[in-house]
């Protein structure tokens, strides 16, 4: 969204006589409560649904009465603000987070937006496990009633059901039915006699593609003739296929429509699906398996089907690159989390389009009884190569699988310490990629000692690394005492009777642990340096832009 339309939207907020279930002002000078920032989330997510609205606005550094701009320093730093989206996804009912945070600055004073989504059909969007809503502009608990109401959104619309009108079995594509026909008798083999004899509008019926013989917008969007997906307008059944270079040019892509049932053969084949090559411990030759898993493809292109949102109007996507792929579709993630999924291993209790996702699992396209999922990362573990990656923010699910060892010494963890469960796994893999542990999650492998360190710089623990030959990796990860530096310090200054700060950078820099960045470090000689010069034992007599360490000798006589 560009600054002029951001500056014409904030102006129309402004002009709102008062504020209502949808827009909340705030001036949050200087700054703001985490959770009451988390309720409004969840306030105004609710309301946006309640009032068939896509989205509300949250605003900060505006008064509330006669919306001046008054300014705002909350989170000042970028970095800051777009870490607020993962915070807030830990809090919330489906890891629901903003769909963007923007910022303005204006003559009066930096004005900070939040863009909300609204909750999705069906499901009531909660903070910290509580719902809250709008009573007039006062934040407040979501009344039974409201709460029954959003919840009743999925019981009684599935997009995915409708009948579409004026459309007939002309409007499928023969070759798309007869895959249908083969795909059902793998499915139910002992019903594959009774196959054969039925007739078109036997079978899409039996196979719960059509109703009672009229053509549904699942059969549309899996069977359907190219012409024919003007039937669901302004949905769109496409799959993008885009290849991308090293350095992320573009280099080739595809469209591919309805029948979907086709699409996916045709997207796969697309794909370079090329040999990898690696060293297993213990031998000279090199193991030779796919970058991918074909299942892992097929799975996640089929879920992108299932699941996509058809009602925001978008395509699914499928970016390859050299050594990934990524898979995108519209639309929250309906269980949740991905760590709830793979635990539990269990069929989902709701699906946005469960009469498509039906029609998928009786034509073999997907698993509804669950299994899918954790299938791709079991496949993954076995290669020793990365867990997928799964981002549920911006409103759309995307997940990123690997397709090579990113770290061997991670590799080798996997392969020599069979004990470890697939969500111990999934952890430790996020410690490998930086990505941020929960309070829980770091509790559970500290337990374990499986890592070590400080929140965000992990690292393997000594258990794990003495069995996987990281242990000078260990080493150096790990910090010395304070009482090291401080006295390696002391004792430089003494042989040398000075030291400028590029003498104790190189004294100390390596010596600190691996994980440290360069500004890090730097923090950290300065606050060694810091703690001897208020203990007097040594004093600088330069000048703080030059400054020159020496003994405090009437401290270290």
């Amino acid at each position: 969204m560009t600054a002029v339309e951001l500056k014409q939207i904030l102006q129309s907020l402004r002009n709102l006589t008062a504020e209502n279930e949808i827009v909340e002002f705030k001036e949050a000078k200087t700054g703001y409560d985490f959770n009451k920032l988390g309720k409004y989330f969840s306030a105004l997510s609710n309301e946006a649904n309640l009032k068939g609205r896509p989205f509300a606005w949250l605003v900060f550094g505006i008064e509330n009465k006669k919306h001046a701009i008054v300014g705002s320093k909350f989170r000042a730093q970028r970095k800051d603000l777009d870490s607020l989206k993962s915070e807030i996804a830990n809090k919330t009912t489906n890891r629901i987070t903003f769909i963007e945070i923007y910022e303005l600055i204006e003559p009066e004073g930096r004005v900070v937006m939040f863009q909300i989504p609204a909750a999705p059909k069906g499901f009531p969007i909660a903070f910290d496990g509580h719902y809250y809503g709008r009573d007039d502009e006062e934040l407040a608990p979501l009344n039974l009633e409201e709460i029954e109401r959003i919840r009743a959104q999925a019981t009684t619309e599935d997009w995915s059901a409708a009948i579409v009108q004026g459309a007939s079995l002309e409007d499928l594509d023969e070759e798309a039915i007869g895959l249908a026909r083969k795909n059902f008798k793998n499915k139910f083999p002992e019903k594959a006699p009774d196959v054969d004899s039925w007739d078109d509008t036997t079978f899409l019926n039996k196979a719960k593609i059509t109703i009672k013989g009229k053509i549904t917008r699942t059969a549309i969007i899996l069977l359907g003739k190219e012409e024919s997906e003007h039937f669901i307008n302004p949905a769109e059944a496409k799959v993008r296929w885009l290849l991308k270079d090293a350095k992320g040019n573009d280099k080739d892509y595809a469209i591919f429509g309805c029948p979907l049932i086709l699409a996916v053969d045709k997207v796969y084949a697309k794909i370079r699906n090329l040999k990898y090559r690696y060293i297993k411990e213990g031998t000279l030759f090199p193991d030779e398996v796919n970058q991918y898993e074909p299942y892992s493809i097929r799975e996640a292109l089929n879920n992108c089907i299932a699941h996509q949102d058809y009602t925001c109007h978008g395509r699914i996507n499928v970016v390859e690159m050299d050594d990934q792929l990524i898979f995108t579709n519209l639309g929250s993630f309906i269980p949740g989390s991905v760590e709830k999924v793979v635990k539990e291993d269990a069929p989902e209790e709701h699906y946005r389009n469960r009469f498509l996702a039906t029609a998928m699992f009786n034509l073999k396209m997907v698993d509804t009884a669950g299994g899918g999922i954790r299938k791709i990362f079991n496949f993954q573990r076995e290669r020793f190569f990365p867990m997928p990656d799964y981002d549920l923010s911006g409103g759309k699910v995307k997940v990123t699988i690997s397709g090579k060892i990113l770290d061997m010494e991670y590799a080798r963890l996997l392969a020599r310490n069979k004990d470890l469960t697939l969500e111990e796994i999934i952890l430790l893999d996020k410690v490998q990629k930086r990505q941020p542990l929960t309070d829980l999650e770091e509790r559970h492998l500290k337990s374990k000692k499986l890592i070590e360190g400080r929140r965000p710089n992990y690292f393997v623990g000594i258990r794990i690394a003495q069995k996987t030959d990281q242990k000078a990796a260990y080493s150096k990860n790990r910090a010395f005492d304070k009482s090291y530096y401080l006295d390696l310090i002391v004792k430089a200054v003494r042989e040398h009777g000075s030291l400028d700060r590029k003498d104790v950078d190189e004294l100390l820099w390596k010596k600190l642990p691996d994980w440290m960045t360069d500004k890090q470090r730097k923090t950290k000689i300065n606050h060694l340096l810091s703690e001897l010069r208020k203990n007097q034992k040594i004093v600088n007599v330069g000048s703080d832009a030059k400054p020159k360490w020496v003994l405090n000798i009437s401290q270290n006589d």
